[in-house]
């Protein structure tokens, strides 16, 4: 499926405000059973981090980039199904305990291979550039997919500010290391902290996005808050949550799924049905929300925007 530079239309995207209305809902009806539940549980399903996500608007353009014809994840399946191995190993759990994450203050530093090195604290980063919503496609390397309404600009506009040198080849995200709000962070799952990169003409390719909120609000902590990439044509674990450091090297840098699996997580991590992850198939995907599954697209179905970057690369190999 190619992209088109057509929107979807405003009614396609769910408001927040029908998901919050519903899980209040929810809420109250569970009340009724509320002497059934245990002490944990009830102050579970009660808690802040769950029912209420204090975002804050963003106005933002509509983005001439943007996947059409497809029907959004749900709100409530994006902000309740992630994969956020800093707060857990569970895709239900981070929305669960997201709260005790505290995104602000922020800074995300820029440096290595670059002529200007600078910090950008979270509202700067909010100005540097127009804010654009764009829809796109996401395909998880466990199988499962989700289209996803995010809000933010091109990451090279934010490269083109520090000014990459001649020698510049690669770019390395560092995210934040705080295991006391962060519990997965305690657990040696990864070696800590979470680390991603990405050859710069990816960085710099106009869909790779450096984003700051999603459904028209700023991003709630289990999705990454308050600034993450997304990088479409790639795996989930590729788009790195919560920057804290952006880095320039010559070299390719060191990822934390390659590090710890390179058998099984490429540095590329192209989407790609036609190579396997050892332990399972990569041919189909299941859309969350629904119940059969459907083929998975080569490059998630971008290849119009990035296939020419790997002409003449065997991606078999280059996985």
């Amino acid at each position: 499926m190619k992209l088109k530079i057509d929107q979807p239309k405003s009614s396609e995207i769910t408001p927040k405000s029908l998901y919050l209305d519903r899980r209040r809902f929810l809420a109250a009806a569970a009340g009724f059973g509320a002497l059934a539940l245990s002490g944990e549980k009830l102050a579970e399903l009660l808690s802040p981090s769950v029912h209420a996500f204090a975002g804050t608007a963003l106005p933002a353009k509509k983005s001439s980039i943007s996947t059409t014809g497809e029907k959004l994840t749900p709100y409530q399946d994006v902000t309740h199904y992630n994969n956020f191995y800093e707060l857990s190993t569970d895709k239900e759990t981070p929305a669960k305990i997201a709260g005790s994450f505290h995104p602000q203050p922020w800074a995300v530093q820029i440096d290595g291979l670059v002529n200007r090195p600078q910090k950008f604290d979270y509202d700067s980063l909010l100005k540097l550039a127009p804010l654009e919503e764009r829809v796109y496609r996401h395909r998880c390397v466990e199988g499962w997919s989700m289209v996803i309404p995010w809000t933010g600009y091109p990451l090279k506009l934010l490269l083109d500010r520090a000014g990459p040198t001649a020698k510049a080849k690669y770019v390395a995200f560092t995210t934040v290391m705080r295991p006391s709000e962060l519990p997965g962070q305690q657990r040696a799952v990864l070696n800590w902290p979470y680390k991603e990169g990405l050859r710069l003409d990816e960085a710099m390719n106009p869909l790779t996005l450096l984003t700051v909120g999603l459904y028209g609000e700023t991003l709630p902590n289990q999705n990454g808050a308050p600034v993450r990439i997304v990088v479409p044509w790639k795996y989930g674990f590729k788009s790195a949550k919560s920057i804290v450091r952006i880095t320039l090297t010559e070299n390719m840098p060191v990822t934390s799924w390659n590090e710890a699996g390179p058998q099984e997580y490429g540095f590329y991590s192209n989407v790609n049905p036609e190579v396997d992850h050892p332990r399972w198939s990569q041919a189909k995907e299941r859309r969350i929300g629904e119940i059969f599954r459907r083929d998975t697209l080569m490059f998630n179905g971008y290849g119009d925007f990035v296939a020419g970057m790997y002409k003449g690369m065997d991606l078999r190999k280059d996985f």
